[in-house]
């Protein structure tokens, strides 16, 4: 899952950032809403969290541009208030979902992960083959019964394995689903990391290399 956090609190904005990123999603951060609207026009993300008090672009016209384009990006708004008409407001403007500062961590990544499902095609929150087991909600991996103990990047990448059900994944998608835009898709990110899991999913290998295609399970 690719997620934008438009926050104009720096050390907030990061600290959610380092919070989605550690349940494997690839997350990018815009402190106003001018960088937001560059970034969305760039990227293609699952889901927006969005300070609605934004500087720059208000985050309301962020929000209408977003659902103007026809994006498949799902809204979380954010905002400091939490007044009734607030809410209304910002489900008026086309936001999908609602969270009043402050809030409870827990409950931003449970609202971000339900959006992120609605923006993708629907998977269980269980995925399996070729004997590996993958429990999103639990963050848990196994193999053939046996507990792998992954780092949310491995976690990411395991995840877009599954979810392609055989298909090849290149790995430009890998890089967009798992990664966010700070990787360099000239740098060996990919390969590296490739290479971890397939130690860690142990004998006999599972993924499989497609020279010029990507990898697949």
């Amino acid at each position: 899952m690719r997620v934008l956090v438009a926050e104009d609190e720096r050390m907030l904005a990061e600290l959610v950032a380092e919070g989605l990123r550690a349940h494997g999603m690839a997350v990018d951060v815009a402190l106003d809403g001018d960088a937001a609207l560059e970034r969305l026009t760039v990227n293609d993300y699952d889901v927006l969290v969005l300070d609605r008090d934004l500087p720059g672009t208000h985050g309301d016209e962020v929000c209408r541009e977003v659902v103007a384009s026809e994006a498949r990006t799902r809204i979380l708004m954010l905002t400091a208030a939490g007044q009734t008409t607030d809410l209304v407001a910002g489900f008026a403007l086309g936001a999908d979902d609602y969270l009043s500062k402050p809030f409870e961590y827990p409950e931003l990544v449970a609202r971000v992960q339900a959006l992120g499902r609605r923006a993708t095609r629907a998977l269980p929150p269980v995925l399996q083959r070729a004997g590996i087991t993958l429990d999103t909600p639990r963050r848990q991996a196994f193999r053939d019964g046996r507990y792998l103990r992954l780092s949310p990047k491995e976690f990411a990448v395991l995840e877009v394995l599954l979810a392609a059900e055989g298909a090849v994944v290149s790995t430009e998608e890998l890089l967009e689903r798992a990664w966010d835009e700070n990787a360099d898709p000239f740098t060996s990110a990919v390969r590296i990391t490739m290479s971890k899991l397939r130690a860690k999913l142990g004998e006999p290998q599972l993924i499989e290399t497609l020279p010029g295609s990507g990898y697949r399970i």
